[in-house]
């Protein structure tokens, strides 16, 4: 027997760093090298961008993503290479941001 894919995610331009999965809310998140992260359905359907304060400021400060996780809540925290953490909802909404000098694993 072959496995198959139950769905595949297409959005990211560049090579994905992180991904998590979120069964009880039916989603996978997941972050490029060069772009934002994304949040789609377990179906496949591609529901909401998550942008960094950054990148909205413009290109030439866009993050790079290291970490994600979901809560059954609905909170995504995402981890930068910066030493940024954003906390979002999965409706996209930056909830609040900290910084630090330590290294995160």
């Amino acid at each position: 027997d072959f496995a198959t894919p139950r769905a595949i995610l297409t959005g990211h331009d560049y090579e994905i760093t992180c991904a998590t999965i979120c069964a009880e809310l039916g989603l996978v998140i997941s972050g490029s090298k060069e772009g934002p992260c994304l949040i789609h359905s377990m179906n496949g359907d591609l529901l909401r961008t998550l942008e960094s304060p950054e990148t909205l400021e413009g290109p030439k400060n866009c993050l790079r993503p290291k970490l994600i996780q979901a809560s059954r809540e609905g909170h995504c925290v995402i981890y930068y290479e910066n030493g940024l953490f954003c906390v979002f909802s999965v409706n996209g909404r930056l909830q609040a941001t900290m910084e630090t000098d330590d290294k995160i694993r």
